[in-house]
Order: C-alpha cells, then sequence, then structure tokens
C-alpha cells in the first residue's frame, strides 16, 4: 500500500530545458574554438587573436567547460532548485566577467608597451550574448519579481563599475579611445539624451492631441493612420534629405530661425524626422488605450456626478495610462537608435563615433558609440516596461478590492 502511494505522490521529472542546453553548446563551442581577446601593438594593427587556452593553458579551460557542464546538468532537470541555481552560476559569470578581462589585461600588456591594447574577440563577444540569453531565460521561467530582476542587474553593473572605475580595465582598446575623447564622448551623450528625451515630449503631446481630436470626430481617424504611416515607410537619410531645401530657405527667409539654430543640417531636421518616426506608434497607442476603457466605468463615473473633465483626468486617463507608457516605450528606443543615423546630418550625438570609426575603419571607435546606444535603449525599455507592468498591478489589486 505504501508503495502505491509513493507512486501515486510522485511528481514526474521535470523535462529537460532545451534553451539552456542549446545556449550552453554554443558557449562551450565559443570558448574553445573563437578567440576571446586579441593584443594589438597599436590603434591600427589587428593583433593577434588569443584562445581560452592561450591565454591560461588547460587549467583556465578545464575550469570553464566545468562549468558548462554544470549549467548543463541543472538544465537537463530543470526543477525550481535547479534553475535557481543556474541564475546564480550565469550571474556570477557574467559579474567575474569584467575582473578576467582586468587579468588578462594585466598579463598581457607590459609597462613599457603604451600603446598596446586589449581588443575584444569574437568567441567574448558570443559568450557575452549567451550568458545574457541564459540570463534572461532563467528570469522568464523563474518568473522573478520586478525587485529581483532589478536587483540582479545592478548587481551585474556594480561589478563592471567597479572594474573600470579601478583602472583594470583602460588597456582595452575600447578604454583607451574612450580616454582619448572624455569629453566629446559625455557631450555627444548629454545632446544625445537630450534630442531623444525632445523628440519624445514633442511625440507625446502631438499624439495626446491627434487621439483625442480622432475620439472626437472619428472620420479623422483614416486619414490621420494613413498620413502616418506613409511617414513610417520613407527611409530615414532621405527624409532628411528632404528637409534640408525647406529648412535652408526658412533659415535665410527668417533671420529669427536661423539665430535659433534652424538651418539645412544639424538638430532641426533631425528633431522634426524622428518626431514623424515616432507619431505612428505613440498615437497609435494613445488612441486605443484612451479608447478601450470600458464604457461601464466611465458611465459609472458620470453617474456619480462626475464632470466630463473629471471623467477624463481621474477615470480613463489613468486607466489608460499602462498602454500608453507602452507607447513611450517603443517611441523612446525608436528614438534613441535613429538619432545615431542623424549623425550623418550634423545633428551630433552618439552615432558621430559610429561614422568616424568606419571612416577610420577602427571598430572600436564604432563601438564607443554603439554600445552606450544599446545600453540605453536596453535600460529605457526595461524601465518602462516595469513600470507598466506595476500600473497593471496597481489596477489589478484596484479591482479586486472594489469586487
Amino acid at each position: 500500500m505504501s508503495n502505491v502511494t509513493s507512486d501515486t505522490c510522485a511528481l514526474p521529472p521535470a523535462a529537460p530545458n532545451p534553451v539552456l542546453l542549446v545556449l550552453t553548446a554554443l558557449a562551450a563551442g565559443a570558448i574553445v574554438g573563437l578567440p576571446l581577446v586579441s593584443v594589438q601593438p597599436n590603434r591600427i594593427m589587428p593583433g593577434e587573436g588569443l584562445t581560452l587556452w592561450a591565454l591560461g593553458g588547460p587549467m583556465a579551460l578545464t575550469g570553464a567547460l566545468m562549468v558548462l557542464a554544470g549549467l548543463t546538468w541543472l538544465a537537463w532537470r530543470p526543477t525550481r532548485r535547479a534553475l535557481s541555481a543556474a541564475l546564480t552560476l550565469v550571474g556570477l559569470c557574467l559579474a567575474l566577467l569584467p575582473w578576467a578581462l582586468v587579468v588578462v589585461a594585466a598579463a598581457q600588456i607590459e609597462p613599457g608597451m603604451s600603446s598596446a591594447r586589449i581588443g575584444l574577440g569574437a568567441g567574448l563577444w558570443a559568450l557575452l550574448f549567451l550568458l545574457l540569453l541564459m540570463l534572461l531565460e532563467l528570469i522568464n521561467r523563474l518568473a522573478l519579481s520586478p525587485l529581483l530582476r532589478w536587483g540582479l542587474l545592478l548587481g551585474l553593473g556594480l561589478s563592471l563599475l567597479l572594474a573600470l572605475t579601478g583602472g583594470g580595465l583602460d588597456g582595452l582598446a575600447l578604454m583607451r579611445e574612450y580616454h582619448g575623447r572624455r569629453a566629446a564622448f559625455h557631450a555627444a551623450l548629454r545632446y544625445h539624451l537630450l534630442l531623444v528625451s525632445a523628440v519624445v515630449g514633442i511625440s507625446l503631446l502631438l499624439a495626446a492631441g491627434l487621439a483625442l481630436a480622432m475620439r472626437r470626430w472619428s472620420g479623422l481617424r483614416r486619414g490621420t493612420f494613413s498620413v502616418l504611416s506613409v511617414l513610417q515607410t520613407i527611409p530615414s537619410l532621405a527624409l532628411f534629405g528632404l528637409l534640408l531645401a525647406p529648412l535652408a530657405y526658412l533659415a535665410v527667409r527668417f533671420t529669427w530661425l536661423g539665430d535659433l539654430g534652424v538651418r539645412g543640417i544639424g538638430w532641426a531636421p533631425a528633431l522634426i524626422a524622428l518626431v514623424a518616426y515616432s507619431l505612428l506608434p505613440m498615437t497609435r497607442n494613445a488612441f486605443v488605450a484612451l479608447d478601450e476603457v470600458a464604457a461601464d466605468v466611465t458611465d459609472a463615473a458620470r453617474g456619480m456626478g462626475m464632470s466630463p473633465a473629471q471623467v477624463f483626468w481621474q477615470v480613463r486617463l489613468p486607466l489608460a495610462l499602462p498602454v500608453m507608457l507602452e507607447g513611450i516605450r517603443i517611441t523612446a528606443v525608436q528614438a534613441i537608435g535613429l538619432a545615431a543615423v542623424a549623425a550623418l546630418i550634423g545633428a551630433g550625438g552618439l552615432g558621430t563615433f559610429i561614422f568616424q570609426g568606419l571612416g577610420q575603419a577602427a571598430m572600436d571607435l564604432v563601438l564607443l558609440g554603439a554600445l552606450p546606444i544599446i545600453l540605453i535603449a536596453l535600460l529605457v525599455d526595461g524601465l518602462f516596461s516595469a513600470l507598466a507592468e506595476q500600473l497593471r498591478r496597481a489596477q489589478g489589486r484596484g479591482e479586486t478590492a472594489h469586487a
């Protein structure tokens, strides 16, 4: 009888996690077969690629493969405890990766090699990408709370920040490019953020006005969305070119516009083009958010004696905020990336380093502009997603309390 009971109550073993298994196999291939770093004698020469075997010998390679073997074993029977252990292991790998580069830079660059630098190889980029995919998979599988997610990301960011501020990563080619352009980089970063903030703010105001107008006059919907869709299909460089002549004419015709900096190149065409690209997602989300608020909710608010303005500000807008935040998130991430292209027309920003690096065949200079754009986009995406999720949960708790 006891055997029957135990067999009946026994839980079926968890199925292997195919995503983690594939990612660990690819990570093993990257560690074994691809160069992790390259030692460059100067900025021009590419240098020699070094694998993990060349950097640390058999002990380093064996240790790395044992870590991946442990992740494979945990992924084969992915209970919650096993996935938590895998998350801890992946987090430690990511946190220790900058410090491993500190050790490599100290070992490979001798004191007299003032021009030498460490380039990041294909193997290291692949390993970093695969570890981040593992991290995302484990976070989603474990359904971590936003607090734990941000705590984990802050811990990883703190580890990287300590390695950077300690000076141990100054031997990296990317850091040498940064130190040579520190003032220009900070100015470009501030300008990039200012341009994106202006684009998002103006787009939000225009989209809110368009959404309210379309709700009031339904005949505007088709024409408005058609025009915004056409604007979305115009290539960015083509739109910059179309704006060049009209803005140059206006700057000559109205001197006060020229005094403000409005001309055929620079910030003005970049701002107008980015706002034009941002209007479709922002307007669509704002319209859907305001239009999909349940009619019985607004009817109940009016039945309580609320004026139309009170219904909008106290009922409709708060309920529409989560969807509107999704539109702001999409617009902000899109603007962060497109603002880099605006550097081609003299608008400045981080895109300047990307195009300078492409012109000089200096990939580390390209990365100096591209990596901050990627990090800012990911941070903005995560912040707005977390804020929208918190608003949805708050609304859900409010509905439960009223029920």
